[in-house]
């Protein structure tokens, strides 16, 4: 993710709050992908939907996000003749 030429997001699918987060917390960050594709009407941008998952510093979570974010595309490789 620190590589990548993010481009915004068209928006959220779901958001949830699990538990209270409290001063003092330590919060970390999990992010999985779940579908990844070509947007049709711009070839240099790829969409992305992820399951975001913040845990506390017990490994609880505290909240979900899934959505869509919009990245630029690497050069696809040339094809092979």
């Amino acid at each position: 993710m620190l590589d990548s030429a993010s481009l915004g997001s068209p928006g959220i699918d779901a958001l949830r709050w699990l538990r209270p987060v409290f001063p003092g917390d330590v919060l970390r960050t999990r992010m999985q992908v779940l579908q990844s594709r070509p947007m049709s009407s711009k070839a240099d941008v790829g969409l992305v939907r992820s399951l975001w998952t913040v845990l506390n510093q017990h490994d609880e979570p505290v909240l979900t996000m899934e959505g869509w974010g919009m990245f630029r595309r690497r050069c696809p490789a040339a094809p092979q003749d």
